[in-house]
């Protein structure tokens, strides 16, 4: 067991021995580590082993120098040998390196020279290079200074791009680079205050130059307009040739955009002036300059919004109009130049422009301005009072209308207006002809037109529609029945027709439109403004009954005339009048309702004349017997009655009995009042004979037939109360009154008690008082018996009335 022990100790020593002499110093630790972690005292085994083992490298170190010693000493004698040749060679050599360093010394500093001068070459060539990108960027630099010199601003931004995308970048390690890039910021933000500075410039120059770019726009929307409307003329006519059309001398046609371009191209510069457009009235380049600049610096929304804020607040400047506007026409027409300037220049932007104003916002800023306008016309139209003006509103209004429309604007809400000012218009037509009217009937004459020969009967029948066959067969010099305002107040409808028919041009309605508009206003004319017209004249007081007389037949030949009227609108409008919903004029009932005035005015002038004469009666009530003629204001009065009605021969036969009866039956009655007058106390017998010649020239009067058409005695009935009356004081015949009263057959049936009871009364004490009487004291003094008598049945017969 020992002896297998040892072996494997020795062979392990042995391994170690062979591992220390294979391997690295450095490495050998772990191994003698080994050697002493083993076995204990194995460390002495092992130095055993490694002495032996190191006896025996020296022995073969031994032998092998004992096998090589007499080589070694041949090699050093023949080194000793060498050793003088050596010296001699080293002697040579620096002789040599001597003679070699004196002749290199010229070489080595021409070749220093050399690389000096290389050195200097490679740094300009590398000072070219640098210098050849500096350049390009120095250039760009200056190039950015003249185009901000020059105000080209755009151009000067996209320079800029170019220097801090492309050049800086290359050279960004200058210092003169540094500053340029930090300077660019600055440049960027002088360029954004400058372009809007241009922008308010550009800005407040537009609200200067609106009002021509409007006229001029107007003007050629007009002369579109005036073409349109003789080509329509001229293809209706037949001789449609060539759409073209003559202004100041010179043939233009119209291209698509609605713009005249001149066929005579020989004189540009009048050419031009007549096609002068939006930008060439105005320099739209400030707006297009700083849009591009914004757009460049990112900030496009900024520009747009503040561009669309500084719009707005021009459109309500531009739509608020001047106080005395409505006063001339030129205050219109300059503020619809403002309006139509502004949107022709919004237009152009819209269409030059990307996005800086969209439909939108122009649909938008219109609908404001059509709100605005509308209101603004609708105050100022109401004080117009002259229909020149309102026409020459209305034309303006359509010439605007139109040419909004022609830039794509919605102008419906225009022309619904324009029905607004066609009232207002229509409104200002009736004030004017009623001035007309009133003119026309304070200077006629109102007396028949006395025509002396044909041309003078043609000259009035060319003015009215008069036939009259038998007035045509009678010779010359006669006399038409109307007076001279006839024909003129129908010459003066028909101007009032035309006069309406003007505001209805240009409005793109139709026939049937057209023909309903002239019609109503044609009505209002005769129903309103020539009716007041004769209701006014009917009740002037100058106007006296042969006045009245001649407005009744003057409104029975304008009634007459109406038709010829209908027939006049029929002619312009092109309409018929069996059109389901044509109106009719209402002529007819105007001139009926003012002859039934003027019939009502004449029996009323008629009683007051009446009542005018009535005062002039100076009855002597006490007289004692009268005069035995009848008196003479009454003479007086049916003279004139019986003058009168022979004026009323050229009345409807109606009008001329009504007027007799109403006369005679208010004579009756104003008599009768003038016997029971209270103030009256006393009537003679003498006075009452006085009164009954009076009564029995009015009864002949009466049955004179004044007035032909009554039948029988139907006019002396006026005066049967009064004849009645008479009758019972002068017959004195009160056994048959009282006896008959109440009978349907009395004599007396239209005395009523209370009448003759104060009739009776008056009479009672004028006894006293009459010298006749005083003769025969006892027949007075039975009269008076009887007439007690007679008063107190009468007065029971009252009582019995009243009960």
């Amino acid at each position: 067991m020992a002896e297998n022990e040892t072996l494997e100790c020795i062979t392990e020593h042995e391994r170690i021995l062979q591992e220390i002499e294979s391997t690295d110093t450095a490495c050998v630790g772990p191994t003698l580590r080994s050697i002493y972690d083993d076995q204990p005292n194995a460390h002495k085994r092992f130095m055993e082993k490694l002495d032996a083992r190191i006896r025996n490298h020296d022995r073969e170190i031994e032998k092998m120098c004992n096998f090589h010693h007499q080589g070694f000493v041949d090699a050093i004698t023949e080194l000793l040998k060498v050793r003088a040749d050596a010296e001699k060679l080293m002697g040579q050599v620096t002789d040599t390196n001597r003679r070699l360093q004196e002749a290199g010394r010229e070489v080595t500093a021409q070749t220093e020279e050399v690389i000096r001068c290389r050195i200097q070459q490679r740094n300009m060539a590398t000072t070219v290079e640098k210098l050849q990108l500096c350049i390009p960027v120095l250039e760009m630099y200056s190039k950015l200074k003249e185009q901000l010199e020059s105000k080209r601003y755009y151009a000067a931004l996209k320079t800029m791009e170019q220097l801090e995308k492309v050049y800086i970048p290359r050279v960004s390690q200058y210092r003169f680079c540094q500053i340029m890039a930090e300077n660019l910021p600055r440049l960027r933000e002088e360029i954004k205050e400058i372009s809007m500075s241009d922008l308010k410039d550009f800005l407040e120059s537009i609200r200067k130059h609106s009002d021509k770019v409007g006229e001029t726009a107007m003007r050629q929307a007009q002369q579109h307009r005036t073409f349109n409307s003789a080509v329509a003329k001229q293809a209706s006519m037949g001789h449609y040739t060539k759409p073209v059309y003559s202004l100041n001398g010179r043939t233009h046609t119209h291209t698509h955009n609605g713009l005249m371009m001149d066929d005579d191209t020989g004189d540009e510069e009048d050419a031009d002036e007549e096609v002068l457009t939006a930008q060439d009235l105005v320099d739209f380049s400030p707006v297009y300059r700083c849009l591009h600049i914004y757009t460049v610096l990112g900030d496009r929304e900024t520009f747009e919004n503040y561009y669309r804020k500084q719009r707005k607040k021009q459109a309500r400047l531009v739509l608020q109009p001047q106080a005395n506007m409505h006063e001339t026409v030129e205050g219109y027409r300059r503020y619809f130049n403002q309006i139509v300037g502004f949107f022709v220049v919004e237009d152009h932007i819209l269409h030059a422009t990307q996005g800086l104003v969209t439909r939108a916002f122009t649909d938008e800023l219109w609908n404001m301005a059509l709100s605005k306008i509308i209101a603004v016309l609708r105050t100022h139209s109401s004080y117009c009072d002259d229909p020149d003006l309102v026409l020459e509103l209305k034309n303006l209004i359509v010439i605007f209308a139109d040419t909004l429309q022609g830039y794509g604007f919605p102008v419906n809400r225009l022309f619904d207006l324009l029905f607004e000012v066609r009232d207002q218009y229509n409104e200002t037509l009736l004030k004017k002809w009623a001035l007309v009217f009133r003119e026309i009937f304070e200077l006629d004459n109102y007396s028949p037109i006395p025509v002396e020969t044909e041309e003078e009967y043609k000259v009035v029948v060319s003015r009215f529609p008069f036939h009259d066959a038998e007035i045509e067969k009678q010779d010359f010099p006669k006399k038409l029945p109307m007076s001279q305002s006839v024909p003129q107040i129908y010459t003066q409808v028909k101007e009032f027709i035309y006069a309406s028919l003007k505001f209805s041009e240009s409005l793109h309605r139709s026939s049937t439109e057209i023909d309903d508009m002239l019609r109503k206003s044609t009505n209002l004319l005769l129903t309103r403004t020539l009716s007041s017209c004769l209701q006014n004249l009917i009740k002037k007081p100058h106007i006296g009954l042969t006045e009245l007389v001649q407005i009744i037949i003057n409104t029975t030949h304008l009634e007459q005339a109406c038709r010829y009227l209908e027939e006049f609108i029929t002619n312009i409008t092109n309409v018929s009048p069996e059109t389901v919903h044509t109106t009719r004029l209402y002529g007819l009932s105007t001139f009926k309702d003012a002859r039934h005035a003027a019939e009502g005015e004449i029996y009323t002038k008629l009683n007051q004349k009446i009542d005018e004469f009535i005062q002039l009666a100076d009855y002597e009530w006490g007289m004692a017997e009268s005069d035995g003629r009848a008196s003479g204001y009454l003479m007086d009065l049916i003279n004139f009655l019986r003058s009168t009605f022979q004026v009323f021969t050229h009345l409807p036969g109606k009008v001329a009995q009504t007027a007799c009866m109403s006369a005679c039956k208010h004579l009756s009655t104003s008599l009768m009042q003038m016997l029971l007058d209270t103030e009256l106390k006393q009537i003679s017998m003498g006075a009452i004979q006085q009164f009954n010649l009076d009564v029995i020239q009015c009864e002949l009067f009466a049955s004179s037939e004044p007035v032909p058409g009554f039948q029988g005695d139907t006019l002396q009935l006026a005066f049967i109360d009064l004849r009645q009356l008479l009758d019972l004081f002068m017959v004195w015949d009160w056994s048959t009154y009282l006896a008959d009263y109440g009978q349907p057959t009395s004599k007396y049936l239209r005395v009523n008690p209370a009448t003759a009871l104060a009739l009776l009364e008056k009479m009672k004490d004028t006894s006293k008082k009459n010298n006749i009487f005083s003769q025969f004291r006892k027949n007075d003094r039975d009269k008076q018996k009887l007439i007690e008598t007679v008063v107190k049945q009468l007065r029971s017969l009252v009582n019995g009335m009243s009960s």
